[in-house]
C-alpha cells in the first residue's frame, strides 16, 4: 500500500542543514496497523507528513497506492490526498462549528451532494459511538470525544490510508485504551491502513502489527511487534521495550545470597514465553519429568495485541545434570532460558 524508498528531507541552507530523515525505506503492507516509534526529534513527525506531502521530500520517492505522489501536480496531489486521511495530537477541531458540521466539512470541501453527505456524516457519528453529540460543540467534548470526532472526519472522505500523528499522547491512559480499541476496530471492519506515530511503546503493544523503530532521522530496525518484544535487535528498540516490560529482578532477590539446599545445586535462571506456551503448563510438567524442584522468585506477564507474553524467575535446584536437562526442556518448548547470578556471588550454582 506504501512503499518509501531512500527518503530524505533536509531542512536549512547547505550552511546550517539539519537531516530531518536520512535513506528512510520502509514497506507497508494494505491493511495493516503499522507503527512507526522514537523519541521527540527522531524524525517520526517529518515521514508522516511526507506520507501525504505536507512535507516535500529532499529525495526519496513516496508510492501510494501503486501512485507516485511526489510528482503530482497540485491538482492530482489534491485528489490523491482525499485517500489519505489524517488525525491530529490536538484534535484540529472547528470551534464554530458542532459535531456534525466538524464532521461534514471535508464533504463540503469535496462537493459531495448535501443529502449523500448527511448520510455520510451519522454513519461517522454511528461508527465512532458519538450519535448523542452531533449538534454538540467542541469546547463541551473530553479530549476522547474530540478524538472521535477526528477519527470521523479523517473518515469522511473513505480514505484508503489513515494517518495518526500521535492521536493519544494527549489522553489519559483509559481514553487512550479506548481509542486504540476504536482504531482496531476500524481496521478490522473498513480494512484500512493505518499508520500511527508515537512515543510510547504501550500504543505499538496495544493495537499495531508491525513497527519501525526510528532514531536520529534513520530508520534502525523493522519487523512484527511480536518478534520485537522478544527479540528487539538494537539498543534503541531494547530502551522502548523495557519502559514497559520489566525484566529487572527486584534488588530484594537479586542480592540475597542462595539458600542452603542440603548440598543440592541451585541455579537461577529467567524463563521468557510468548503466545501459545504462555498458557501452558510447561513448568509444572518440567517439575513432574525432571526430579527437582523449583522455587517462584518474580514474574509477570502482559499481552502484545491479542498475544500473552511474559517472564518467570526461577529457582531450579536439584542435580547440575538434571538442572541443565530440564533448561534443554523449556527450551525444546520454545521458551528463552537465560542463566542469572546472584549479585552475592561469583558464577552460577
Amino acid at each position: 500500500m506504501i512503499e518509501i524508498s531512500n527518503l530524505t528531507k533536509i531542512y536549512g541552507s547547505s550552511e546550517q542543514e539539519v537531516v530531518a530523515l536520512k535513506d528512510v525505506n520502509l514497506y507497508i503492507k494494505k491493511g495493516e496497523i503499522f507503527g512507526i516509534i522514537g523519541l521527540s526529534g527522531a524524525g517520526k513527525s517529518t515521514l508522516i507528513r511526507c506520507i501525504n506531502m505536507l512535507e516535500k521530500p529532499s529525495r526519496g520517492s513516496i508510492v501510494v497506492d501503486g501512485q507516485a505522489i511526489g510528482s503530482l501536480d497540485a491538482g492530482k496531489l489534491r485528489q490523491v490526498r482525499q485517500k489519505i486521511g489524517m488525525i491530529f495530537q490536538h484534535f484540529n477541531l472547528l470551534s464554530s462549528r458542532n459535531v456534525f458540521d466538524n464532521i461534514m466539512f471535508p464533504l463540503e470541501i469535496a462537493k459531495v451532494p448535501h443529502q449523500e453527505a448527511q448520510k455520510k456524516v451519522d454513519e461517522l457519528l454511528e461508527l465512532v459511538g458519538l450519535s448523542d453529540k452531533a449538534r454538540v460543540y467542541p469546547e463541551q467534548l473530553s479530549g476522547g470525544q474530540k478524538q472521535r470526532v477526528g477519527i470521523a472526519r479523517a473518515l469522511a472522505n473513505d480514505p484508503k490510508v489513515l494517518l495518526s500523528d500521535e492521536a493519544t499522547s494527549a489522553l489519559d491512559p483509559q481514553t487512550t485504551r479506548s481509542i486504540l480499541k476504536l482504531l482496531k476496530d476500524i481496521n478490522r471492519q473498513l480494512g484500512l491502513t493505518i499508520v500511527l506515530i508515537t512515543h510510547d511503546m504501550n500504543v505499538i503493544k496495544e493495537c499495531c502489527d508491525r513497527v519501525a523503530v526510528i532514531n536520529n532521522s534513520t530508520i534502525v530496525e523493522v519487523g512484527d511487534v511480536l518478534n520485537i518484544f522478544s527479540n528487539p535487535g538494537t539498543p534503541t528498540s531494547r530502551s522502548f521495550i523495557n519502559s514497559i516490560v520489566n525484566k529487572d529482578i527486584p534488588e530484594e532477590i537479586l542480592h540475597r545470597e542462595a539458600l542452603n539446599h542440603g548440598g543440592a545445586a541451585s541455579k537461577l535462571v529467567r524463563v521468557s514465553f510468548i503466545g501459545e506456551s504462555a498458557g501452558e503448563p510447561i513448568i509444572s510438567t518440567m517439575l513432574q519429568k525432571y526430579d527437582i524442584k523449583a522455587n517462584i522468585l518474580y514474574g509477570n506477564i502482559d499481552r502484545v495485541k491479542d498475544t500473552p507474553f511474559g517472564n518467570l524467575t526461577l529457582e531450579l535446584m536439584g542435580s547440575p545434570a538434571l538442572i541443565n536437562d530440564a533448561m534443554s526442556f523449556l527450551q525444546e518448548y520454545g521458551l528463552e532460558v537465560e542463566v542469572l547470578n546472584y549479585a552475592g556471588n561469583n558464577g552460577d550454582y
